[in-house]
């Protein structure tokens, strides 16, 4: 039986249709870690580098647009009302070094349930998928700690951005 429990509380239907969207993201990562892993390649050596590009090209776009480094204005630019409600979030602090959320909803590891997939492949996706938000954190000069993560098993993903 899976450790996984991860069921939303919010059921608006806006809501809703943004996490499709982002469940067919996370579908796309989970065909190309199959197909790597298909042709014998290791999905670990390419996935996190490409992952992690696509955070430095996102940070950059948000620190430009938030026209500052500071993680005020990540939380301004990427963790919008919107965004809060899609993930269930909680911001538990907002400085400019240290920007605490707490996600209870993971629209990602729900695709990856809905493929089948073993909490040991949930797992290895999300770290995969957690090196754009490692990516977006070196942005704002800073880095990326993950204290638990829905994946794993957890109630929630303990997400903390420091600056350097």
């Amino acid at each position: 039986m899976s450790r996984v429990t991860n069921e939303p509380k919010i059921k608006n239907k806006v809501i809703v249709a943004v996490r499709e969207q982002l469940e067919h993201r996370a579908l796309w990562l989970y065909l190309l870690r199959r197909e790597a892993l298909q042709k014998g390649m290791d999905p670990k050596e390419f996935g996190r580098d490409a992952i992690h590009s696509c955070g430095l090209y996102q940070g950059n776009n948000l620190s430009e647009k938030a026209g500052t480094k500071s993680l005020r204005g990540l939380k301004k630019t990427l963790f919008t009302k919107p965004a809060q409600w899609v993930f269930e979030m909680d911001v538990l602090k907002s400085t400019d070094d240290a920007l605490d959320i707490d996600f209870h909803y993971c629209p990602l590891v729900k695709a990856w349930q809905k493929m089948g997939c073993s909490d040991e492949e949930i797992a290895e996706l999300c770290d995969i998928a957690m090196c754009g938000d490692r990516g977006i954190a070196e942005s704002f000069g800073g880095h990326l700690e993950l204290l638990s993560t829905i994946a794993e098993g957890a109630p929630t993903c303990q997400i903390r951005f420091r600056k350097e």
